[in-house]
């Protein structure tokens, strides 16, 4: 009895090759695979579009509409205006209330950022110590950013009062003449800086401390063992590992220093600035330019010079910044050489 055995025919070399060449059948996406697809595409937009739409209309069109209107001059009863090119830029910058608002808005700016900052960084450090009662401290320094400015505004234009001030009743107690606060453009821009720092003071020395806490405390230990008291870590250590934020809290100061309004409108009964324009500002007087003559071609092109005046002082505070203060959490290590070939070390 005879048995077949059938063995399986051998491909040879380059019949393997040629079933491996032969091109495949493409592959057809179902409907929920596409939708998926397409999902992890366009969802992180759709995602994020809201902010720039929700932007868009209430921040780019309001920009664009009133560089628009301040070259014209705008009715708003008629909703209409007569293109006059950049005569309201011209009368602006002829009126010598301009300058005058523009010199107390940068004396009021100067003498509550600059303190404010100095104490905001501060008020950091001793918070980023180990004391009794952290939770309780910090929020004790957030509450005066939590009170409505026209309350802080109230409380401190009666402290300053001329004739019935807290603060003249105390100076006259002890033999001191009262300070003319509201006669003195000096002293009414220290009054008026005094509200302020009283307000932003606590918000920015919490973001400070937030970006303290970050710092690693190895970097503290090390410096311990070799002998760096507390002076020397803070200017050493935590002061260049805050140069990103010190670069946002200066430009946020920046801006809402050279925008102040609430302080100076409520300091007195009339809110004009005083009868010698001694605490005008630039928003006061756009306010007044605006609400006041109803003349809104004169207060939009008022409007832009100030967004031109933020800008240039925002980069020149980015710039002054980067210089003085060195490179964030690198305290000074640089990196290290790359050798040529063929070079031993």
């Amino acid at each position: 009895m005879t048995s077949t055995t059938t063995r399986p025919s051998a491909t040879g070399p380059d019949d393997r090759s040629s079933q491996e060449r032969s091109p495949r059948a493409p592959r057809v996406l179902s409907f929920s695979q596409r939708l998926s697809k397409w999902d992890v595409k366009v969802s992180p937009y759709l995602y994020i579009s809201p902010f720039f739409i929700l932007f868009a209309i209430v921040g780019l069109f309001p920009i664009a509409f009133t560089a628009v209107i301040s070259f014209q001059e705008w009715d708003l009863v008629r909703n209409s205006g007569e293109f006059v090119g950049f005569e309201q830029y011209i009368w602006i910058l002829n009126d010598p209330k301009f300058w005058t608002a523009l010199r107390n808005t940068f004396s009021i700016f100067l003498l509550s950022t600059i303190p404010q900052l100095i104490l905001a960084v501060f008020i950091a450090g001793m918070l980023d110590r180990n004391i009794r009662a952290k939770t309780f401290w910090r929020m004790s320094v957030l509450l005066p950013y939590v009170m409505a400015p026209v309350a802080v505004a109230l409380i401190f234009s009666n402290m300053f009062g001329d004739n019935h001030g807290l603060v003249n009743n105390i100076l006259s107690s002890i033999g001191i003449e009262p300070i003319p606060w509201h006669k003195d453009p000096f002293w009414s821009h220290v009054a008026i800086a005094t509200m302020v720092n009283f307000r932003w003071t606590g918000y920015n020395a919490l973001i400070l401390l937030a970006a303290m806490q970050a710092v690693p405390r190895d970097y503290y230990e090390a410096a311990t063992v070799d002998g760096a008291g507390a002076f020397r870590q803070f200017f050493s250590i935590t002061m260049p590992s805050l140069r990103p934020t010190l670069i946002f809290v200066i430009i946020t100061s920046t801006i809402g220093g050279l925008q102040i309004f609430d302080e100076p409108r409520m300091f007195d009964n009339v809110g004009q600035g005083g009868p010698a324009q001694q605490w005008m500002t630039i928003t006061l007087y756009l306010y007044n330019i605006g609400w006041g003559e109803f003349n809104f071609g004169r207060a939009a092109a008022l409007a832009w010079i100030l967004f031109i005046i933020i800008l240039v002082i925002g980069l020149i505070n980015l710039l002054v910044t980067r210089r003085l203060v060195r490179d964030d959490g690198g305290r000074g290590v640089t990196k290290p050489r790359r050798r040529k070939k063929g070079v031993q070390p």
